[in-house]
């Protein structure tokens, strides 16, 4: 049996997603220039809806739902201030593309939740939960196909450039699933995988909005570079989050990571950092297929008996400061100056 895909929900207003994503203090800080991005991330939603319409009932209400559990849309939110700190009046430009890579990215979620067995998706019942494996998957499928519906608006190394983002989802998922329950498996591997399947996207985005405003191709390089480390310290604060986070507030359950013995850079250096007989039963606990409550607050115990929290916070915040730094490039100004805030957000963030 499925659970209702109707169960009631408030969804969060586009003001409130913005500047929670944002941080404490851009309302007032920025809150002219949120004021504006507000406006472009409705409108970009508004073109995504277009797309989602099928001629099966079912289908349509499925990919609906999935992109009302989507996240925060800071894809579209960062495109939309990067086509701005570029000197745009109008981000009308973006909207089909921004729509497509939202797409892509709820499509590696839904799939995600199959692979996973999840049972909620931020704070409300899972695709697979809420409308049964079969029909999460076609779902996934048809976002995918709908996305490059509107990637196929624009110029061909674009639409190039959303495939290959695709296809380091795909091998970002096989490293994954190739190194379940390894611990052996190190830190270049993972740092293989969070370049894949969280990085590549929003990189490919982003160099993407500088290609459409016609600019150099140094500016096209500083903004892949910024998405690639916005994109693998946001993946780390995740992995920060999986354990130490607040469920309620993260809409998920924690211990993901533990439970499906996904080898995180939290893990990884938790381990290593430990003295041999901890180590031993850390490892222990790891690998177990089938982990119970009592399992996984073990494995949170032992990793705060190391330095590996304060040390992936560390590596995750250096990464915001690469990220920043690649926007030299940019024009000076108020985008300018929230792309860095995003940054920074990207590594603090509690959700």
């Amino acid at each position: 049996m499925t659970s209702t895909p109707h169960s009631p929900t408030v969804e969060p207003s586009l003001e409130t997603l913005v500047a929670q994503t944002l941080g404490a203090g851009t309302e007032t800080e920025l809150s002219e220039v949120l004021r504006v991005l507000v406006r472009d991330v409705a409108d970009i939603d508004w073109r995504l809806n277009q797309v989602l319409g099928s001629t099966y009932a079912q289908l349509t209400e499925a990919a609906r739902y999935a992109c009302s559990t989507g996240g925060k849309r800071v894809r579209p939110l960062v495109m939309a201030a990067a086509h701005r700190a570029l000197g745009a009046d109008s981000t009308g430009p973006i909207h089909s593309l921004a729509a497509a890579f939202q797409l892509i990215h709820t499509a590696t979620l839904v799939h995600d939740d199959v692979i996973d067995h999840a049972e909620t998706r931020r704070g409300r019942p899972s695709m697979p939960r809420a409308f049964g494996m079969p029909l999460a998957i076609v779902t996934g499928d048809y976002l995918f196909v709908r996305a490059f519906e509107l990637a196929a608006e624009y110029p061909t190394s674009i639409i190039l450039r959303c495939g290959e983002a695709c296809a380091d989802l795909v091998e970002g998922e096989v490293l994954q699933e190739a190194s379940r329950f390894d611990l052996s498996s190190g830190r270049e591997h993972y740092f293989r995988i969070a370049e894949r399947k969280t990085a590549a996207i929003i990189a490919a985005a982003l160099a993407s909005v500088a290609e459409i405003a016609e600019t150099s191709a140094p500016v096209i390089n500083a903004l892949e570079t910024y998405g690639k480390a916005l994109g693998v310290a946001f993946q780390m604060r995740d992995d920060l989050l999986d354990v130490f986070g607040d469920a309620d507030l993260l809409g998920k359950p924690l211990f993901t990571d533990f439970r499906e013995g996904n080898p995180t850079l939290l893990s990884l250096t938790a381990y290593q950092g430990l003295d041999p007989r901890h180590q031993a039963e850390f490892e222990k606990l790891f690998q177990l297929r089938r982990k119970r409550t009592k399992h996984l607050l073990r494995l949170k115990e032992l990793t705060e008996l190391t330095e590996a929290p304060a040390e992936v916070a560390g590596e995750a915040a250096a990464l915001t400061d690469r990220a920043v730094r690649a926007l030299q490039p940019l024009p000076q100004g108020p985008y300018r100056h929230l792309l860095e805030r995003l940054a920074h957000g990207a590594a603090e963030r509690r959700f």
